[in-house]
């Protein structure tokens, strides 16, 4: 009697040991996500202004400018999932990359003060977003892994746990840059 009770104490204190280690997972999942998700929306603040900026300078661009708008609308909204939004943030760095290289082609616009303030600020954000993404990539593959090993993965199936994307680049973005293209006058 005494050893079924000793082992029925020794496997509820596994479960709940799993069971917080999943907790604590998935909450730093969500807290680093936050800290992506406060960036994002210092990038989100700073494209109209950068739009504005550039408008004036780029009319041969305007679609892509367009884009971007209506890319900026749909992710200030708030009806997004965490992996729709990861998703939306892959496509407008790939677009706002595009508007850096077509800057290159605007001589008047590369010398603009206000342009080439936002474009500091802007690049600043990115390396704080880029060292977000890599911050919040560890601690999801950490979760993903708990997620699918076993013993845990009994325990996250049970919580209805599901994995998480990760930050990824498009195929788009893994190809090599036209040099033709930047260097265009």
């Amino acid at each position: 009697m005494y050893i079924a009770l000793g082992i029925a104490v020794v496997v509820i204190l596994i479960v709940v040991v799993l069971y917080n280690s999943l907790i604590a997972k998935k909450n730093e999942v969500t807290n680093v996500f936050g800290t992506i998700d406060a960036l994002l929306k210092k990038r989100y603040e700073l494209l109209p202004k950068l739009i504005a900026t550039v408008k004036v300078y780029m009319e041969h661009e305007k679609s892509l400018l367009e884009e971007v708008t209506r890319m900026r609308a749909q992710a200030v909204s708030g009806t997004l999932s965490d992996d729709q939004q990861v998703e939306l943030d892959n496509k407008l760095s790939k677009m706002l990359g595009g508007i850096m290289v077509a800057v290159e082609n605007y001589p008047d616009l590369k010398a603009n003060q206000n342009f080439l303030q936002l474009q500091r600020t802007m690049n600043e954000v990115e390396e704080q977003i880029s060292a977000a993404r890599r911050a919040y990539n560890a601690v999801v593959t950490t979760y993903n892994n708990a997620v699918e090993m076993f013993p845990t993965n009994m325990v996250a199936a049970t919580m209805g746990y599901k994995l998480k994307k990760v930050f990824e680049i498009s195929e788009d973005q893994r190809r090599d840059i036209d040099a033709e293209k930047l260097f265009k006058s």
